[in-house]
């Protein structure tokens, strides 16, 4: 039988409030208090911690998954989010990537599905700080996989700070593939700093930049400005972005192609 949803514990609450709204996007903390049978108090405690945690964001009457411009969102909420889009930008993507190659990838949910379809394309050296990436590859025979380290955040599965920049700058890649939360203006933009420290250090390893980013991201912006498009080599985006975006790509000069979905 089972338990009836006012009688779960406080953690296993939690944990069903985030399963809820990383599905649903958001949620209002009254319709959280009937739904899990407790009251309004003991819904914004619960808010509280998981905000503490990194794993939701309140607003006023509720609780999101969804970003802001200081608040990326959870990497399980960004991994259910343009799934189709990722998936045809990765596909464009891995045309660029030849066998013997040296390829960096961010921690990023975009590069992630480039990294689903690396081991058709072996032998290559993988180097990457994003955990999921990590596991997905290292059991591929074909594929020298370089980890790099730092302080582990558990908001974006990935390791990150000084350490990580540091081991990202003792190499120098062929191909570095990363995303951002935000285009806007010739720039792309992210909400965290420690974050726009690395994918910096990235960029700067490699000989050949690629950005990927689906059209949900263009025309916002963000706290950080990450770099100018123009220090890309290739923009990818996908099909669906908007005629006045691709005009404004072209007026400035930023290469692109479009990925179709």
């Amino acid at each position: 039988m089972s338990q009836d949803k006012s009688q779960r514990g406080p953690l296993q609450r939690r944990r069903e409030i985030s399963d809820h709204v990383l599905t649903e996007g958001s949620a209002s903390a009254a319709d959280l208090a009937e739904m899990f049978g407790v009251s309004l108090m003991t819904i914004y405690r619960d808010i509280d911690e998981l905000e503490r945690e990194g794993v939701l964001r309140k607003f006023r009457g509720g609780v999101t998954a969804q970003p802001s411009g200081v608040f990326e969102s959870n990497v399980a909420y960004r991994q259910k989010s343009m799934r189709a889009e990722k998936e045809a930008l990765a596909a464009k993507a891995v045309s660029m990537v030849e066998p013997g190659m040296s390829v960096m990838i961010d921690d990023s949910t975009t590069t992630l599905e480039l990294a689903r379809l690396l081991p058709r394309i072996e032998p290559l050296t993988v180097v990457t700080n994003f955990l999921q990436t990590i596991n997905l590859l290292a059991e591929e025979r074909g594929i020298r996989l370089m980890a790099l380290g730092g302080d582990y955040d558990p908001l974006h599965d990935s390791f990150l700070g000084v350490p990580c920049v540091e081991a990202v700058e003792a190499l120098r890649v062929d191909l570095c593939f990363v995303s951002t939360s935000s285009v806007l203006g010739g720039f792309a933009f992210h909400q965290e700093q420690h974050i726009v420290a690395v994918k910096r250090a990235m960029l700067r390893a490699a000989s050949r930049n690629v950005l990927m980013v689906d059209h949900s991201k263009l025309g916002r912006t963000a706290l950080h400005r990450l770099a100018p498009l123009t220090a890309f080599d290739l923009v990818l985006i996908d099909d669906r972005t908007p005629p006045d975006v691709l005009r404004s790509l072209d007026d400035s000069g930023v290469r692109y192609e479009v990925a179709p979905t």
